[in-house]
C-alpha cells in the first residue's frame, strides 16, 4: 500500500525538529505495517486553524490524483483544528478513495471527524480566551497589549520571577520628533501624501523601516490606525478596539471594529508624545475633511475617501449666464460645463486657471488695501466692538448692583435676629441670599474686563494680515491651510461674459466684509469687477 506522510507544527511550538520527529515515528509505523512511503508533506510554524497551507494543499492535490492510498499523520489535529476544514478534507479523501490513519486515533472515521473537530475548535477558542485575558491584564497594568508602534522602543528587562517582562515601552525621542512634526505639518495644511513624500525624500525611515505612505499617516480615524489617530501619542492606551477573524474563503486575517463599550482604556502619561491641544486641533481638521459634501455624519467615510480640492478655487467657479460650473476642459483651461457638454448655455468664453487665481488674489490684495476701505472698516468695526463692550459693562454693573442690594438685605435680616425674630425662617432667607451672592461674585471673578476702545491703527494690523494671507496663498509650502481659510469665506466665483472678456465676480463672506466696511449695497470690489482677456471656443 502506498502511503503519504504529513507533519506540522504551529507557531506556538518553535521547534523545527518537531517536523522530523513526527515524520520519524510515522515512518516507523509504516515500516511495521509494510507500507511503502511515496512522499512526505509538511508545514512549518503555521497554525492549524485553516487548510490554506502549502504543504496540506499539495497533499490534497496529490490525493485527488491518487498518488497514494493512505495518509499517515501523528494526530488528526495535525491536519486541521477547524471543524469545517477537517470534515471537508475527510470528504475529499473518501471521494478519492484515500484513507486517513493517525498514530493517536488509528483509522479515521466519521465519528473521529465529529469529536476531534469539535475538540480542536474548542481548544482554539480556549487558547484565544486565555490569551485575551492575559493581554487585558497587561493593559490594565499600563503595558502594551499589542505590537510595537512608531515612536516607542521595547523595554527588555527581567522580572523578579526570572521571566522576561512583556509590554513595557519607552519613548524613542528621535521618532517622537517625527511624530510631532507630522502633526504640526498636517495642522499647517499639508496633506498626508505631501508629508509622506517629504519624509521619504529626506530619507527618514518609516515604521518597521519601510517607506512612508499616505495611509501610514492618515490611517482610519474610527479604527484608530495611522499616526494621526494613535491615542497612545496623547498618553492613552486603547486595547480591544478591533477583533481579528480569518476569512473562511481566503484564510486571510480580517479586522472588525468592536463596540466602543468593549474597548479598554488606560492612562499612560509617561508615554505622551503630543500635547492635547495639538491633538484636538488635528482632530478638528480631520473632521472638516472627513465628509464629502452632502454626506451625513456617521456615514462610512474616511479621510482617504474624500478628494481634497485640487486647486485653490476648485468647485467654486460658476458661469454667470447659466449658473453651471466652470470645469477644466484641458490641463490649464476652464470652460462652462453646460456650454461644452450639454449645449444649454451660449457662454463659450474660457480662461486659464492660473490667470483666474492670480487675478482674484491680486484683486483681493489691491482692493482690501485701499485706504478709504481701511478707514471705513476701522470706524465701523470700532463702533460694533464698543457697542458689545458697553453691553458687557452693563451686565457687570447690574451684577455689582445686585450684590450691594443683597448685602443690605443681609444686614437687615441680621438685625432682625438680634432683635429676637424667628431665627429659622430668617436663616433660610439668609442662606438663599448668600448663595445668590456667591454666584454673582463667581461670575464677576470669571468675567474679564472688556477690551479697551480700538484705535484706528487697526488699519495697519488689517493691512499686515491681508498681506500675510496673500503671501501664504502664493507660497507652495504654506498655501494649504491659507487656501482652506479662504475657501470658507468664498461662496462662489461668477464668470460673466462682457464682450470678448470675462468679468470675475466674487461672492461670499469676503464680499460681506467689504459691504459691511464700505456701507454700500455692492462692495467696491464687486461693483468694479475684474476683466481679463479670455479665449473663445
Amino acid at each position: 500500500m502506498k502511503v503519504a506522510l504529513y507533519a506540522r507544527y504551529s507557531s506556538d511550538n518553535q521547534r523545527d525538529a518537531s517536523i522530523e520527529d513526527q515524520l520519524r515515528v510515522c515512518r516507523a509505523r509504516a515500516d511495521r505495517e509494510g507500507w511503502a512511503v511515496v512522499d512526505s508533506y509538511s508545514d512549518r510554524a503555521i497554525s492549524g486553524a485553516s487548510l490554506l497551507r502549502p504543504g496540506v494543499q499539495e497533499l490534497i492535490a496529490d490525493g485527488l490524483k491518487r498518488r497514494f492510498d493512505l495518509i499517515l499523520t501523528e494526530s488528526l489535529d495535525r491536519l486541521s483544528r477547524d471543524q469545517e476544514d477537517i470534515a471537508g478534507f475527510y470528504k475529499r479523501m473518501r471521494f478519492a478513495g484515500v484513507s486517513i490513519v493517525t498514530l493517536s486515533e488509528g483509522e479515521v472515521s466519521e465519528l473521529h471527524i465529529g469529536l476531534k473537530g469539535t475538540m480542536g475548535a474548542l481548544y482554539l477558542k480556549d487558547l484565544a480566551d486565555k490569551t485575551r485575558r492575559g493581554l487585558r491584564g497587561r493593559v490594565e497594568d499600563g503595558k502594551s497589549g499589542g505590537g510595537l508602534c512608531y515612536g516607542y522602543d521595547v523595554v527588555r528587562q527581567i522580572e523578579s520571577s526570572g521571566e522576561a517582562s512583556r509590554g513595557e515601552r519607552t519613548v524613542n525621542e528621535a521618532e517622537a520628533d517625527i511624530v510631532r512634526r507630522i502633526f504640526m505639518e498636517y495642522l499647517a495644511g499639508k496633506s498626508s501624501r505631501m508629508i509622506a513624500m517629504r519624509l521619504n525624500s529626506e530619507g527618514v525611515p518609516g515604521p518597521q523601516g519601510s517607506e512612508w505612505g499616505p495611509s501610514t499617516i492618515h490611517g482610519n480615524p474610527k479604527r484608530g490606525t495611522g499616526i494621526l489617530n494613535n491615542e497612545l501619542y496623547v498618553g492613552k492606551l486603547v486595547w480591544n478596539r478591533l477583533r481579528y477573524l480569518k476569512d473562511p474563503n481566503t484564510g486571510k486575517r480580517v479586522s472588525r471594529l468592536n463596540p466602543e463599550s468593549d474597548w479598554v482604556f488606560q492612562e499612560v502619561p509617561e508615554l505622551r508624545i503630543v500635547d492635547h491641544n495639538l491633538w484636538s486641533l488635528v482632530k478638528q481638521r480631520q473632521s472638516q475633511l472627513a465628509l464629502e459634501p452632502g454626506t451625513r455624519p456617521g456615514d462610512n467615510t474616511t479621510l482617504n475617501d474624500r478628494r481634497r480640492p485640487k486647486h485653490l478655487f476648485t468647485g467654486l467657479v460658476k458661469c454667470g449666464c447659466c449658473g453651471g460650473g466652470y470645469s477644466m476642459i484641458s490641463k490649464h483651461i476652464l470652460g462652462c460645463t453646460n456650454a461644452r457638454s450639454k449645449g444649454t448655455c451660449d457662454n463659450r468664453l474660457n480662461i486659464r486657471r492660473d490667470t483666474l487665481e492670480a487675478t482674484i488674489l491680486n484683486g483681493l490684495d489691491k482692493h482690501l488695501m485701499e485706504p478709504e476701505l481701511f478707514k471705513e472698516f476701522c470706524a465701523e468695526f470700532t463702533r460694533e466692538v464698543n457697542k458689545a463692550r458697553m453691553e458687557a459693562r452693563a451686565s457687570l454693573n447690574s451684577a455689582e448692583a445686585e450684590i450691594k442690594r443683597i448685602d443690605r438685605e443681609l444686614d437687615t435680616l441680621l438685625n432682625l435676629i438680634l432683635k429676637g425674630g424667628v431665627a429659622d425662617r430668617i436663616n433660610e432667607k439668609m442662606m438663599t441670599l448668600e448663595k445668590r451672592k456667591k454666584e454673582l461674585s463667581s461670575m464677576l471673578e470669571a468675567t474679564e474686563e472688556p477690551p479697551p476702545l480700538l484705535h484706528p491703527s487697526l488699519a495697519k494690523l488689517y493691512h499686515d494680515e491681508i498681506a500675510a494671507l496673500h503671501d501664504q496663498l502664493v507660497n507652495v509650502e504654506t498655501r494649504g491651510r491659507a487656501a482652506q481659510m479662504l475657501r470658507t469665506l468664498v461662496e462662489r466665483i461668477e464668470l460673466v461674459p462682457n464682450g470678448e472678456e470675462l468679468a470675475i465676480v466674487l461672492r461670499g463672506d469676503l464680499a460681506a466684509i467689504l459691504t459691511f466696511a464700505c456701507g454700500k449695497k455692492d462692495p467696491a470690489f464687486l461693483h468694479q469687477k475684474i476683466r481679463r482677456p479670455c479665449s473663445k471656443t
